[in-house]
């Protein structure tokens, strides 16, 4: 068994019977959750997991790899860095994480959001009482509902309600949440297509499937502690019109200072992997990678400072919205200058 598709816990397909069990659902972090991608078995072996991914990453963006045995317990994490030193036939379970954090499905939101306050990782594995894993929460959007939590607090306070209650009119929620969601088909449409632009590339140095992951999940957690950051100054009233350039210029530089620093490392990484694999010329592989990580990093540290103070200045809910835009904008300049450079030069 290399690869494992998890099957949806019984009591999940369940749809909530009761209002009080509706909303409890919605103020869950299952409310957030998505299918579990990048799932192994702890015999795979490095090539096998490679040769998977190739195909996987075409329809999701793969972090990190997720360990799992044969009742679906979630038994570590394996970060692409690993995978990248390793050699071929090296097992995933000797280069695994063991005992990973993750967050319970039954947690409240505003429990998981402190479980997960100090971490800023770009993915979060979601396990039952069992331990076993049913599903993965995005950091952004994380941190964009603790936005919202706080943003709450003050109306609450004088009982001022959300904006949607359970008991809105359906044609007024249909109108507060569709748009969103065909603003999300589209840029889902704009991310696939950098990927299916490269697809000659992809194919022909298969070596990069591997590390478009580790350039996502960079590029991901870069713009995400922008955002939070962000939407913190926003929330407690301290970015101004005149401060507003000054969080823009500062979250640029940070990317770039922090794309420098990783991408040194994580151009030693492809290095090595590259020259293990055979690949001619493999300085160049690091390199590209080098470049990639500082110019990625740089682009999605600025969006995501940028992007909630563009929705706000338009009348848009910067903590509802910002992380459909940071996530795309993240993953188009990680693959897009990725595998741009790597057409280029490679």
């Amino acid at each position: 068994m290399s690869t494992i598709v998890l099957s949806e816990p019984e009591e999940l397909a369940k749809e909530p019977n009761s209002k009080k069990e509706q909303r409890k659902h919605a103020e869950s972090l299952a409310s957030l959750m998505q299918p579990a991608v990048g799932v192994f078995s702890p015999d795979t072996t490095v090539a096998e997991a490679t040769e998977m991914l190739r195909q996987q990453v075409r329809t999701a963006f793969i972090t990190y790899l997720y360990i799992v045995d044969d009742q679906d317990r979630l038994l570590g994490l394996v970060v692409m860095r690993e995978m990248l030193l390793a050699t071929p036939d090296t097992r995933l379970a000797d280069i695994m994480i063991v005992d990973p954090f993750a967050l319970k499905r039954d947690m409240s939101l505003s429990g998981a959001l402190k479980a997960a306050l100090h971490k800023h990782f770009p993915v979060y594995p979601i396990v039952d009482d069992e331990q076993r894993l049913v599903g993965l929460v995005r950091g952004p959007e994380l941190f964009a509902n603790r936005a919202i939590e706080l943003s709450a607090q003050a109306g609450e306070m004088v009982g001022v309600e959300k904006e949607e209650r359970l008991f809105t009119p359906l044609s007024t929620s249909l109108k507060l949440r569709h748009p969103w969601l065909q603003v999300n088909l589209l840029t889902a449409f704009v991310a696939a297509a950098v990927v299916g632009i490269f697809e000659d590339t992809l194919s022909r140095l298969v070596i990069l499937a591997v590390f478009l992951p580790v350039m996502a999940g960079q590029t991901g957690n870069t713009g995400c502690q922008a955002l939070a950051v962000a939407l913190r100054g926003m929330t407690l009233g301290e970015v101004k019109a005149d401060s507003a350039g000054h969080l823009v210029r500062k979250e640029g530089m940070l990317g770039f200072a922090n794309g420098l620093l990783v991408g040194l490392t994580a151009g030693a990484g492809m290095y090595a992997y590259a020259l293990l694999q055979g690949q001619p010329d493999p300085i160049w592989f690091g390199v590209v990678v080098l470049i990639s990580m500082v110019v990625a990093c740089t682009l999605s540290g600025i969006a995501g400072a940028l992007i909630p103070l563009t929705l706000k200045r338009f009348g848009a809910d910067p903590a509802t919205a910002s992380s459909i835009f940071l996530t795309t904008m993240s993953d188009v300049a990680s693959m897009g200058v990725f595998l741009g450079l790597a057409t280029l030069m490679l």
